[in-house]
């Protein structure tokens, strides 16, 4: 899957530095150029994405949310 175009203006890529799981949400660390961004989301998206340190991601900003796509 590759991402063809998205809607959100703010995207920082980045590689994931830490993952606190928790038994529903876990907190997802994205070391980008521009600093940490954090992200809550579900523990069953980190697994279905197979998110693990060091993975390649955009974390797209959108308000007070903050999403995960996976490179």
């Amino acid at each position: 899957m590759s991402i063809q175009a998205i809607n959100v203006r703010n995207q920082f890529r980045g590689k994931v530095k830490e993952i606190i799981r928790g038994d529903v949400v876990s907190e997802l660390d994205v070391e980008t150029p521009w600093g940490i961004v954090t992200s809550v989301i579900t523990t069953r998206s980190i697994d279905q994405l197979e998110l693990a340190v060091g993975s390649e991601v955009v974390a797209l900003v959108k308000s007070t949310e903050v999403s995960i796509a996976k490179l």
